[in-house]
């Protein structure tokens, strides 16, 4: 990959994994963070990277990044404090947006992101399989049981308007 390639896949492509990101880790600083550790590892391996794969491996990097970042936090989770009233929902809301997001927020990590790629970012199953090293199967598995799990948080729409 040329200079030239590389700074082409910063116009094209930054905004669509810095939304990735933020979408993920709901973090402004975090998810720029992490768009910069993705462009810095392209640019060490600019010679070992073709340009047209340039877009799978900045989301595969960028992914698997995230997922350590998470990981380190999980590490650091004092679960002596925890407020059990942070997990009790007796809210109703009448913004569906919000009631997405919070449910998006109680998936596992795995399941979000690839439910993300897929319906935000509208990656096929086998971009998806790349990015995030699992089979189209798991994958597949991973998409239902995210919108099992969604359907069911959100429940009937009737009863949200």
């Amino acid at each position: 990959m040329t200079s030239k390639e590389y700074n082409h896949t910063v116009d094209d492509f930054s905004d669509n994994i810095y939304r990735f990101l933020l979408k993920n880790t709901r973090n402004v600083n975090k998810s720029k963070d992490l768009v910069q550790d993705a462009y810095e590892k392209l640019w060490i391996n600019r010679k070992n990277v073709n340009y047209k794969k340039a877009k799978s491996y900045l989301f595969s990097v960028a992914y698997h990044k995230m997922i350590d970042e998470i990981r380190k936090e999980k590490k650091f989770i004092d679960f002596e404090n925890v407020n059990t009233n942070n997990y009790i929902d007796n809210n109703q809301y009448s913004d569906l947006k919000e009631i997405l997001n919070i449910a998006l927020d109680k998936l596992p990590e795995k399941q979000k992101a690839i439910i993300l790629l897929r319906d935000y970012e509208s990656y096929s199953y086998k971009e998806i399989s790349e990015l995030t090293n699992l089979n189209v199967g798991q994958v597949k598995i991973n998409i239902y049981r995210a919108r099992v799990f969604l359907k069911n948080y959100i429940g009937k729409m009737e009863v949200l308007i």
